[in-house]
């Protein structure tokens, strides 16, 4: 993928990505999920993922990590995650110790993306002495390799091609220059980072969605039960056409908050419902997909079941669907919302 220029798809063209706006950039990840699934679509993300390295990050630590990233000779995961901590930040116990030059990290992250292949993480971690609460926080570029650091693979419902896991540290060296941002001071910047994500995820889950639902058209007006198509039932044609509607919409709400995160607009609640809104569309679609195909839609004779595990993944990834609720209410009560 790096090969081909299809990493760092809103990077700008002199940090080294494509340099396309939020709206081009959602239409062609619809098209990659569409025609692959999640996986070319997210991993054609990954630099964005990433984009504190390229924000607030050091030259050196660009240059060792974040370029080879845009180039696909590096992969950089990240670890908010933990056992006891998800959606709220504020709940995060991985401890970084300042000694001298250096920070000596303990804790444990969960459900970590290429737990056993990504070369190095952005892991968070809060300073010792800093306030409880999600201020405090702090990012680090930790080389996976280093000493005191296990990995365990833990198997996936869906997204296998991720392979999650568990990574642990114990007393893991990490040089000072290794921080990313100010110290106690990161969240800002990851609300930033994780608005954009929000959005273009949207295309990606509609993208998968559409895949499904066009496949079970198709079949539908061909699959003859009870002497006619299928489709000229209306337990089978009403729901693909609310289905249509929906994915229709969504696409649409999408959109327009990618116009807005290229006007330069403040949209973290709009991006927020716009990753819900698409993955259930999408979802509720997949789920229409297997039931209309019958056993063979249940099977893995058909790529339904593995959208449908997939996309599963979209409550919970990048925010819960009730933190999204959350985050559209914050900005909902407090005025920062688009008219309509």
């Amino acid at each position: 993928m790096g090969e081909l220029g299809l990493l760092g798809l809103t990077i700008p063209t002199d940090a080294g990505g494509l340099g396309l706006s939020a709206v081009r950039a959602g239409r062609l990840l619809f098209g990659l999920a569409r025609r692959g699934g999640t996986v070319f679509a997210k991993l054609a993300l990954q630099p964005e993922f990433s984009s504190l390295l390229l924000h607030v990050g050091t030259s050196a630590l660009r240059s060792e990590y974040f370029e080879p990233l845009l180039r696909g000779t590096k992969l950089v995961g990240n670890l908010i995650t933990e056992p006891e901590a998800g959606s709220d930040v504020g709940g995060i116990q991985t401890l970084a110790t300042r000694r001298g030059d250096q920070y000596v990290l303990n804790g444990v992250k969960s459900e970590a993306a290429f737990a056993v292949d990504a070369s190095a993480a952005i892991v968070y971690a809060r300073t010792e002495g800093a306030a409880a609460g999600s201020r405090g926080l702090s990012a680090f570029l930790v080389p996976l390799e280093a000493p005191g650091i296990e990995r365990e693979l833990v198997p996936d419902m869906g997204e296998r091609w991720m392979r999650r896991g568990t990574i642990t540290f114990h007393d893991v060296p990490v040089p000072a220059a290794h921080r990313i941002g100010p110290e106690g001071g990161i969240l800002e910047a990851l609300r930033g980072e994780l608005t954009h994500e929000r959005a273009l995820l949207g295309s990606i889950y509609l993208g998968v969605g559409w895949a499904s639902w066009s496949e079970t058209v198709a079949y539908a007006a061909n699959r003859v039960a009870f002497n006619q198509p299928i489709s000229r039932q209306e337990g089978v044609s009403f729901p693909l056409v609310e289905d249509w509607a929906r994915l229709e919409s969504a696409w649409e709400y999408v959109e327009r908050v990618l116009q807005r995160l290229d006007a330069g607009e403040s949209a973290e609640g709009e991006a927020a419902l716009a990753k819900w809104l698409a993955g259930e569309a999408a979802l509720t679609a997949v789920d229409h997909a297997i039931q209309f195909h019958g056993g063979r839609g249940y099977s893995r004779r058909l790529p339904h079941e593995q959208r449908y595990r997939d996309l599963r993944s979209a409550r919970l990834a990048h925010g819960t669907s009730e933190i999204s609720h959350v985050v559209a209410a914050r900005a909902l009560w407090s005025g920062g919302h688009s008219k309509p």
